[in-house]
């Protein structure tokens, strides 16, 4: 594998005359456009599902033995080869496309939303979903009905899948949109724990479960003869709706197309990390999330390399799986190496196997992958830590760091891959670009940038150029070489374990709280962790009940019980709750949130003194 050092190239795009910042200066400029040193690859115009499984002569399965195991469920050890998983697939789509309960929903263009956990059948689901013609929009699996009724109203959803678990939150989510249990149940399909579709234990479905319809009763009929085609133009179709925090409101649905997708995989599969017989990929990421939806699931199909699933991460499961599989790579996200840097488990397992790590979703810390990369090495592993950076709105990965370089270049996000364009720009508008060397706006155009914001072409209007620059809100500076480090955002989410946390979703659900006036939310960093905590700041509506510090405490401790009953997990004010005046303000009514970090590190720094 060779490097892919980037080269600026200045045009020939010309924007003609611009005014500066200061007055009664005028020049010509032409936006600096880097671009990958590696020449650009071919992109099939096709599906997602035509391209990871098309025969690539000799009764091969996506160009690798069809007898391969795909994807193995790392409690029972059963799985599922590359030629079962095709089979199953098409499987569940002629069942979708056929069955009573589900043939009114799943026409082609229509909606199914993925409520699970990570599972052997989450492959099935969703390869069985792209060949019906289906779109997948794909949710947390701890997301309360609240949060999940916006998200499949606003995707247009028809079905949902779900596990024994989620029945309960889904018929809320039903509930709340209005809609009957009777109808409701009509379309809800469930992920049972019983594995003997995939040879493996038999289990009991939950009483909720009780005449729904099941995954294994759509999987025992006939298959579909071929998947539905999404060739040329078509591959501009929408293939999957993951909703991204954004900065405002709620969450946004983006539509990402087969095309993206399929871009997407070509251009990171010849940068991954090189893959030998016998090599293992351990996912432990959310699925619904596109960093894994994208590579945990697709790219590992058209690498060849096996992917043992693990439903979510726990230390010392993650670290006997290692053993018991042997692993040898993994895709991780920074709080994960906080784990293997300290946990116990680290020790207590053999963990020689590893040879690649890849980071995403957060920034990565120097110290934290000498740390990792020390105690890995006492354990045996020689193991290339590297990160790599993208957005949902990018499908998701724009750079990755090579293997090689883990060490010479840690820190950086690596070089831009093939295809892709980006630039650094020292203005909102695009006007300025930012000086050789120094910090600007990363913009990314290609053919991974998003179709759009579903429902909301105001904000695509914001967020992407009418000549197809993608505004990643993300602060970057790039070296004379090529590579790229993030080193600040323009964006105000807040990055806890990779998970997105939007502010501004917080504060409105804290506006709902009785007691409260106004309110902001911030991150604030926790280094032991390796990841940002969100903190409110809040007005009480009736100051004058709270005038002592132990009241305040007791109330700010009332709030963050209070948001546990409203959120998901990942949204928990972890940073606490502290009560102030008035929440800062610009003259037009935007938080000033830089204030209340300033704020937030007096506050940690007089707590400390009095430690």
């Amino acid at each position: 594998m060779h490097a892919f050092y980037a080269s600026s190239t200045a045009g020939p795009y010309d924007f003609g005359w611009f005014i500066t910042k200061k007055p009664n200066v005028f020049f010509a400029m032409s936006p600096t456009i880097y671009t990958s040193s590696n020449a650009e690859v071919a992109i099939p115009q096709t599906s997602v599902f035509t391209h990871v499984f098309a025969s690539r002569g000799h009764g091969d399965i996506g160009g690798f033995p069809s007898s391969r195991k795909a994807f193995i469920d790392s409690a029972s050890g059963a799985y599922v080869t590359r030629a079962q998983l095709l089979d199953l697939a098409l499987s569940f789509a002629h069942g979708l496309r056929t069955h009573p309960d589900t043939k009114p929903f799943a026409k082609r263009g229509d909606t199914v939303l993925i409520y699970s956990p990570n599972s052997l059948a989450w492959p099935v689901v969703l390869f069985g979903s792209v060949a019906a013609g289906l779109r997948c929009t794909t949710a947390n699996s701890a997301y309360t009905s609240q949060e999940l009724a916006h998200q499949y109203a606003d995707s247009k959803a028809k079905l949902v899948v779900t596990t024994d678990q989620g029945i309960q939150t889904v018929r809320e989510m039903f509930a709340r949109l209005g809609v009957g249990k009777k109808e409701g149940d009509q379309k809800i399909i469930i992920i049972g724990a019983d594995l003997q579709w995939a040879g493996g234990p038999s289990a009991k479905s939950s009483a909720d479960a009780a005449g729904l319809l099941t995954l294994e009763a759509l999987l025992k009929g006939e298959k579909l003869s071929e998947e539905e085609k999404f060739d040329g133009a078509l591959s501009n179709e929408t293939a999957f709706i993951c909703y991204s925090s954004g900065t405002t409101g709620k969450p946004k649905g983006v539509e990402t197309t087969h095309l993206n997708i399929v871009s997407l995989l070509s251009i990171v599969g010849p940068h991954f990390a090189p893959i030998t017989t016998g090599d293992v990929m351990l996912a432990i990421l959310p699925f619904n999330h596109i960093y894994a939806l994208t590579q945990a699931i697709q790219l590992s199909l058209v690498l060849g390399l096996p992917v043992v699933i693990q439903p979510r991460f726990e230390p010392n499961e993650f670290c006997a799986n290692v053993e018991k599989y042997k692993i040898t790579h993994s895709l991780i996200v920074p709080p994960i190496l906080v784990v293997l840097a300290r946990h116990p488990a680290a020790e207590k397992y053999k963990l020689s196997t590893l040879r690649y790590l890849a980071s995403g979703a957060a920034p990565l810390g120097k110290d934290m992958v000498f740390q990792v990369n020390q105690r890995l090495r006492k354990n045996g592993a020689v193991c290339a830590i590297v990160q790599g950076y993208g957005l949902t709105e990018t499908s998701p990965t724009t750079h990755l760091l090579p293997h090689f370089e883990a060490e010479r270049k840690i820190g950086s996000i690596g070089p831009l891959l093939p295809n892709l364009e980006a630039r650094l720009v020292d203005d909102e508008e695009g006007n300025v670009d930012a000086e050789e060397g120094r910090p600007g706006e990363l913009w990314i155009r290609g053919p991974t940038v998003m179709k759009g914001y579903l429902n909301n072409p105001a904000a695509t209007a914001n967020a992407v150029t009418s000549d197809g620059w993608f505004k990643t809100g993300d602060i970057a500076v790039r070296d004379k070489e090529g590579f790229f480090t993030i080193v600040d955002r323009r964006k105000e989410l807040i990055k806890y374990k990779g998970f997105q946390v939007p502010p501004a979703e917080l504060e409105s659900i804290l506006l709902t709280h009785p007691d409260i006036a106004d309110s902001a939310v911030i991150g604030v960093e926790d280094i032991e962790q390796a990841t940002e905590l969100p903190r409110a700041y809040v007005v009480h509506a009736n100051p004058e009940t709270i005038k002592t510090t132990a009241a305040q405490a007791l109330f700010s401790q009332s709030v963050v019980k209070w948001m546990e009953t409203k959120v998901a997990k990942h949204k928990f004010l972890r940073g606490g709750v502290s009560v102030i005046e008035v929440i800062p303000k610009s003259a037009a009514g935007k938080i000033l949130r830089r204030e209340l970090r300033d704020l937030a590190k007096k506050e940690r720094a007089t707590l400390k003194s009095k430690l």
